[in-house]
Formats: structure tokens, C-alpha cells, sequence
């Protein structure tokens, strides 16, 4: 277990939506924890597996002190509506306001495969929304309206990290059964 790189914008392992993890095993028990340690030391409120560069439904979060993962994960959203400023480790130093459901019922399995169901508003609700994205290959930035994507488009171009080429990342030691980029 370890602490993984993080793939930037422009990595196609972002845009490419992940396959659903099929063995709960040892192998997915590690990755929970990379992701984890990832996660903590960058330090973000969510992570998934694509980036990571795992292109498998997985993802976990760290809110208010309440740490957690979802395996092959699905959302009910409610239709109430909340705006608030998001960013994103794949997209480091920029944020936009960006609207999300204000509640969430996200259901899914742990690391063992045991059903797991988790209900959350606000801040939760938008972690888990965002890090559900991921896996489908979505970014925030993808929900922002017209102008403000221009301006968060923009803002990419002008980062430090922006045209880099991607660092170089050591070879996943999870089996990814041939859907990590």
C-alpha cells in the first residue's frame, strides 16, 4: 500500500469510464487502501480509481471526519439543488461553483462485497457525486455552464501544470485485468 500519483487533466484514463469490479479480493483490499493514502496525503476530500489510473468502479472520500469507499456504486439524487465551489486533485489549484444534488443515497458494496448504502447532504452529497463522476469518466468542469467552463477551460491553459507531460507512473501492482490505461 502505497501513495499513487495523481493523473492531471489531459490523461485519457480520466475521460475513459471504468469497468465494474468484478473480484472482491486482496488485490481490491490494496487498492482501497492506495487510494486512501492517496487521498489523505494530496489532501482531497474524495478519490477515484481512474485517477489513480485504475479503470475500476471504485472510489472513497473523507469528510468531516468520516472516511469511506463504494465499490461499483450507483446514486439516487434528490431533485433539490445546491451551489457551491468544487475542485478537483486531477485538476489541482482551480475551483468553480458548481450546482449538485443538495441529497444523495448511494449504494454499492465494500472491499468484501458486503451491500453498502450511504445517505448524505451537502458537502457528502457533493463528494460523492463528483467522485461517482469520475467513474464515468466525467469531470466537474463538464457541469459548469457555458460561460463559466470557458473561463475554467482558460484557467487549465494558464496553470503551471497545464501541457506537462504526464508524469510517469509506475505500473499498477492491483490486477487491472487489462482496463488500466
Amino acid at each position: 500500500m502505497a501513495v499513487q500519483p495523481i493523473r492531471i487533466f489531459g490523461d485519457p484514463v480520466l475521460r475513459t469510464p471504468a469497468q465494474p469490479v468484478e473480484d472482491f479480493d486482496k488485490e481490491l483490499r490494496n487498492l482501497v487502501k492506495d487510494l486512501h493514502q492517496t487521498m489523505l496525503e494530496a489532501p482531497g476530500a474524495g478519490l477515484a480509481a481512474p485517477q489513480i489510473g485504475v479503470g475500476l468502479r471504485v472510489f472513497v472520500w473523507h469528510v468531516d471526519g468520516e472516511s469511506g469507499h463504494l465499490v461499483n456504486p450507483g446514486l439516487d439524487l434528490s431533485d433539490e439543488l445546491q451551489e457551491g465551489e468544487e475542485g478537483c486533485l486531477s485538476l489541482p489549484g482551480l475551483a468553480f461553483d458548481t450546482s449538485r444534488a443538495l441529497k444523495v443515497v448511494a449504494t454499492g458494496f465494500n472491499e468484501y462485497g458486503d451491500p453498502v448504502r450511504i445517505e448524505g447532504t451537502e458537502y457528502l452529497a457533493r463528494a460523492l457525486q463528483h467522485e461517482n463522476d469520475h467513474l464515468d469518466g466525467v469531470l466537474f468542469i463538464d457541469r459548469l455552464d457555458r460561460e463559466q467552463r470557458k473561463l475554467a477551460l482558460k484557467a487549465i491553459r494558464e496553470a503551471q501544470w497545464s501541457g506537462e507531460p504526464a508524469p510517469a507512473v509506475k505500473v499498477s501492482p492491483h490486477p487491472t485485468f487489462g482496463r488500466a490505461l
